[in-house]
């Protein structure tokens, strides 16, 4: 992937540049934060050519030098549940969400250790990060659905939930292709439940009114970030544009956070980005969950 490292160019959604103590306290305060041009247009035009090629290995058109990789990639993708076609047109199947992208797509193994990205999550976690969650999510023209309103530490089994989610958008993202909702601050009420997150594209995103008028657009250019708490409370609306919108998202936390079970049995590896004097990837024995 070819990196190009910015400086000076953390921002929030009013557009005023920040340094990385007043971008540390915006995230503590309002539970997420914009930064803007995380990628070089290198980078952005590098993941969507690899999300067309992953489409195709959905589809059943990698070469036999791909096989492997794309039998891998295979059962991890998610097709569009509410989508009115089965395929889009050009034959590719409507996806919803390619999840352990890590695991078949070098591309997106290495955009999670991004110089640009581990900067700004070392500022807001620390120097130890490990990897949580590597997904990619679509929004297909035409027939991306809702995402409904939700905390992801209400479905995660780390404790204490402070895992901080990136998004990082591949297309300009606007409301009217789905972009990223928020409520700012909702990072400060604690674990909620929230049911189901899927929803059709006509759907409200949540049936709890006072948390509805609390929502707020987040719209990112190509190659921006959206970083926020794990329990900041966030969606997304359908996408009825001609426009796709498909983003990365990948979850970190320290190794302060803990991986719990409900009988508190079990192990768990996680990959390691950054710190923890050069180790690669880290067991968790799980505790018991509170």
């Amino acid at each position: 992937m070819l990196f190009q490292v910015l400086y000076g160019k953390l921002n929030d959604l009013s557009g005023g540049k920040m340094d990385k103590n007043a971008q540390k306290a915006f995230f503590e305060k309002e539970g997420y934060l914009v930064v803007e041009n995380l990628l070089s247009p290198a980078d952005v035009e590098e993941c969507q050519a690899e999300i067309q090629l992953l489409h195709q290995f959905a589809a059943g058109q990698e070469s036999d030098a791909d096989k492997e990789r794309a039998d891998v990639a295979r059962r991890h993708v998610q097709r569009e549940p509410f989508a009115k076609d089965e395929t889009q047109g050009d034959r590719l199947p409507v996806l919803r969400k390619a999840e352990n992208t890590r695991q078949y797509s070098e591309v997106f193994r290495n955009l999670a250790q991004h110089p640009n990205l581990v900067a700004v999550l070392q500022n807001l976690i620390g120097e130890d990060l490990l990897l949580f969650r590597s997904t990619l999510m679509f929004k297909p023209a035409f027939h991306g659905s809702s995402h409904g309103l939700h905390q992801d530490s209400a479905y995660w089994p780390m404790e204490p939930p402070r895992l901080v989610t990136v998004s990082i958008s591949f297309n300009d993202a606007t409301p009217e292709n789905g972009c990223f909702k928020v409520v700012p601050r909702s990072h400060l009420w604690g674990v909620q439940e929230w049911g189901g997150i899927a929803r059709q594209q006509d759907a409200e995103l949540t049936d709890r009114e006072e948390v509805a008028k609390q929502q707020m657009d987040v719209p990112l250019s190509a190659g921006s970030a959206l970083f926020f708490h794990s329990l900041m409370v966030h969606g997304s609306g359908p996408n009825a544009s001609p426009r796709p919108r498909n983003t990365a998202l990948y979850a970190y936390f320290s190794p302060e956070v803990r991986y719990v079970t409900k009988d508190g049995t079990g192990e768990r590896t996680f990959p390691v980005v950054a710190g923890l004097n050069g180790k690669t990837e880290l067991k968790f024995t799980a505790q018991k969950a509170s």
